[in-house]
């Protein structure tokens, strides 16, 4: 067969086999936004849970909300201590700041400094517009389809052996 060398499946009788495809195509997205996840964070000279959590902390004060570290601590699933080294990090770096509470003065709230929102911004902001515009160009129809799909991969991930899963 012709075919072997361009990326997708065929099957015995040469016609495409959709569903390898699919997944195939799956498999070089997550492959593709990984290395763009490494890069960034070289880039940005930051670990994984650091670019987690400085998104975190951006994403809250948007909505208006305050952080206090046991915030952090839960949305990370990491100990007191090492969201305590992660905070002493982000201020050394300049990406955040300790404050003091508003309202309890045994606690502080850490706020993402305006130069990291600008650097994330800088960083995600032109590979997020870019994503958008496809995400955009789909039908109502497409994007429902899509979303089922994506909810039905996210269920096989986390379903038990032997489970039934629904099929959308």
């Amino acid at each position: 067969m012709g075919n072997e060398g361009s990326g997708y499946w065929y099957g015995p009788d040469g016609q495409l086999d959709y569903s390898a495809a699919v997944l195939k195509a799956l498999r070089d997205y997550r492959a593709a936004e990984t290395e763009i996840r490494r890069n960034t964070r070289d880039s940005m000279g930051m670990g994984e849970t650091d670019i987690l959590a400085l998104r975190y902390l951006l994403r809250v004060q948007a909505s208006g909300k305050q952080v206090v570290p046991k915030d952090l601590s839960q949305f990370l699933n990491i100990t007191s201590a090492s969201t305590t080294s992660l905070i002493d990090r982000l201020v050394a770096s300049g990406h955040v700041r300790r404050e003091a509470h508003p309202t309890d003065r045994r606690s502080v709230v850490v706020v993402p400094t305006v130069e990291s929102d600008k650097e994330v911004r800088e960083t995600l902001g032109a590979m997020h517009r870019r994503m958008m515009a496809v995400a955009e160009g789909l039908t109502a129809e497409e994007a429902r389809i899509v979303v089922d799909f994506l909810q039905g991969m996210t269920e096989s991930l986390h379903a038990k052996e032997g489970a039934e899963l629904k099929v959308h």
